[in-house]
């Protein structure tokens, strides 16, 4: 058979200024992928750097409220704790005045009672079975804290002693209490009822004693009686 192939002998057309081999070596799809998938890629990589950036913009800022929040709670906790302790120690100090103010009014309506037991203990009419009675009321006042002060020869003190009845004396140097007409009653350090007194003040115009001068002049003597008896012996 002579006829020939069609289509054989034909020869591709060459552009203007190309040379044989770029018509020989025409370009594949896969590198025209490659070229454009290229930027692609990089425009993929700096999507994804910028979400995990925004991601952690956001976990940070949770994070700082998270943190504010239980600073909050935890200064919230502190200031409860602390009214919390102020109202215990509120409530122990208002028990304790509660039950002061209740021994003392119980134990100021008894004083009459303990004045007359003071005062038969003084005219030996303390005797028998009221002995006995007024020693256990004496003793269980004690137990409550009842103390009993005030005495003859003491220094004047107007924050415990009521003075009834005032007078001069030349024996004494300062105000001085000389009779305990109703003896005081504390508890603790409040007093309940105060020492109901005679004073007594020094003799205005008398010079002071000086140390050793009662010694030097016995007692029921005077000194004109000391020259006397020194004249006599003579």
């Amino acid at each position: 058979m002579s006829e020939e192939t069609a289509g054989f002998d034909e020869k591709p057309e060459v552009p203007d200024g190309a040379t044989p081999d770029d018509a020989a070596e025409p370009k594949t799809a896969d590198s025209s992928s490659e070229e454009a998938a290229a930027p692609a890629g990089d425009s993929g990589a700096k999507s994804a750097k910028s979400d995990r950036s925004a991601e952690d913009t956001a976990v940070l800022a949770q994070l700082d409220q998270a943190r504010t929040a239980l600073a909050e709670r935890t200064g919230d906790l502190q200031r409860l704790q602390a009214e919390y302790q102020n109202y215990r120690r509120r409530v122990e100090r208002d028990r304790v005045a509660v039950k002061e103010i209740a021994v003392a009014n119980l134990l100021t309506e008894l004083l009459p009672t303990l004045d007359d037991i003071g005062r038969a203990r003084d005219h030996g009419e303390l005797v028998g079975g009221f002995k006995s009675v007024a020693e256990s009321l004496e003793t269980a006042a004690a137990k409550m804290g009842l103390q009993q002060f005030g005495k003859e020869g003491e220094p004047f003190d107007p924050t415990i002693h009521e003075a009834l009845m005032h007078s001069y004396a030349p024996d004494v140097t300062e105000t001085t209490c000389v009779a305990i007409l109703q003896p005081g009653y504390r508890i603790g350090e409040r007093t309940i009822r105060p020492a109901r007194v005679a004073v007594a003040e020094p003799q205005p115009g008398a010079a002071p004693k000086s140390p050793g001068s009662d010694s030097a002049v016995a007692e029921g003597d005077t000194p004109s009686d000391k020259d006397a008896d020194a004249a006599d012996k003579g």
